[in-house]
């Protein structure tokens, strides 16, 4: 099932998110948190990040540089959190800078991950993307 819809959240004073309660029960009781390649935190069930992985590397020579560095990449930055009883995860320190994570966020559905966005970040990319899909939807017109 393909993870869907923007909802707002503000991480607690332990840097708590409540994930939505739409999600929790596909989710399951651990989650991956990583580093995304936008400035913003992955939310993956364990084998959708296994598969996302997979699928990122599939192309390449697992010896070549490229490959190295992705597999490092997407390891280093990668944490395995379990959901607590409350549906909340623990964000990691290094993934709110990379975000620029605060207190206010978006958590956006991906398909199959959800994406925790700094909320002024987030309008910012919503109206960019909007914008870029427009001209797409536009030149095929």
């Amino acid at each position: 099932m393909a993870l869907l819809g923007t909802y707002p959240h503000t991480l607690d004073a332990k840097n708590r998110l409540t994930v939505p309660s739409r999600f929790r029960g596909l989710l399951g009781d651990q989650v991956i948190l990583a580093k995304a390649i936008e400035p913003c935190i992955g939310l993956w069930t364990p084998d959708a990040y296994e598969a996302f992985v997979a699928a990122s590397l599939s192309h390449l020579n697992p010896l070549s540089p490229q490959a190295r560095q992705l597999r490092r990449y997407f390891s280093a930055n990668a944490f395995l959190t379990p959901i607590d009883g409350a549906g909340r995860v623990m964000v990691p320190a290094q993934l709110l800078a990379h975000a620029g994570v605060a207190k206010e966020v978006v958590v956006n559905g991906n398909d199959t991950c959800l994406e925790i966005w700094d909320r002024e970040r987030w309008a910012q990319e919503s109206e960019r993307l909007t914008a870029e899909v427009v001209d797409i939807t536009a030149a095929f017109g």
